[in-house]
């Protein structure tokens, strides 16, 4: 059953009492099409499609996706062609619609996704370069971020985002008593500097921990999870970050928690987050497991 919408930009929109379509988009890197990479992606495609999602798929191997973030990138006169500067040229050729065709193209299938999901094998403790370079030049400064809109404040804060990716390690090689270190602090550059930095909600991640060293029917099962856990994927709690309010968001006060808030965590047995430790032990599975509100919990009581 349908009603009349609001009027918008001069056209009628037609709303539905049932929700509207939501759209993800995957950012795929993997060489082969064989892959147990490729099955994960698969599987999404197929139950996120089952939900009524339209899904969009960025396979950047595939696209022959440039990584390199060069002045190949911005279309006519740079601003100050004496000093290429990627971040404020890009960010003013975003401003004037002159970023190349596809940087274009993707910030596009950004600004229309709900859901983002970063699908990778894990490449020394971060993603592949061609993904690396995805990050790099698709959420150009101004389009993605602002020192004004970051964070929880972020311009993505309605989006939700997470990193689906193998490893070759086991996951106990990626204990805190492991070969490798916490898989927390592994994880915080990528979901702390750059999803939530740009606002996005982050979603825990889904390890597919060793898949290659793994017998068929483990594989299998692998992928039976994350079926399942699709299903419900956009009613999970995000994980937990330090809110921007806890902050002095000024030069002048070095962008340095408050000291009231400093006080308030004094008397928790764990820091705020991975990155935010204040010197004590790191809040248990920060970066993979959503966290329960609890006494340990920022709660922003002031505001500069």
């Amino acid at each position: 059953m349908n009603r009349q919408g609001p009027v918008l930009g001069g056209r009628q929109i037609q709303q539905t009492y049932s929700m509207a379509q939501k759209t993800a988009l995957i950012v795929y890197a993997h060489q082969s099409p064989g892959s147990f990479n490729a099955a994960v992606r698969d599987v999404a495609m197929q139950e996120l499609e089952t939900q009524g999602y339209k899904v969009l798929v960025s396979d950047l191997y595939a696209m022959n996706f440039r990584a390199n973030a060069t002045q190949d990138d911005i279309i006519g006169d740079q601003k100050n062609p004496e000093l290429f500067q990627y971040g404020d040229e890009t960010m003013h050729a975003w401003m004037e619609g002159r970023l190349s065709d596809d940087i274009m193209a993707e910030q596009g299938k950004l600004q229309e996704a709900d859901l983002v999901i970063f699908q990778f094998p894990l490449y020394w403790f971060s993603v592949p370069a061609i993904m690396k370079g995805w990050i790099d030049r698709v959420l150009t400064q101004g389009f993605a971020f602002s020192l004004q809109n970051m964070y929880n404040n972020g311009i993505f804060k309605d989006k939700k985002a997470m990193l689906s990716f193998t490893t070759g390690a086991t996951q106990t090689m990626f204990r805190p008593d492991g070969i490798n270190g916490d898989i927390n602090i592994t994880l915080w550059p990528l979901q702390n500097g750059t999803l939530h930095f740009c606002g996005f909600q982050v979603l825990a991640p889904q390890i597919f921990w060793s898949p290659a060293h793994c017998p068929a029917a483990v594989r299998t099962a692998m992928l039976d999870g994350w079926r399942a856990r699709l299903k419900g994927l956009l009613t999970e709690k995000p994980l937990s970050f330090a809110p921007c309010e806890l902050f002095d968001l000024s030069f002048q006060g070095g962008f340095m928690m408050w000291p009231k808030m400093r006080e308030e965590q004094e008397s928790q047995p764990y820091g705020l987050t991975t990155g935010h430790h204040l010197g004590k032990p790191l809040p248990p599975d920060n970066q993979i497991t959503a966290q329960p509100a609890d006494e340990n919990s920022a709660k922003p009581a002031c505001k500069k």
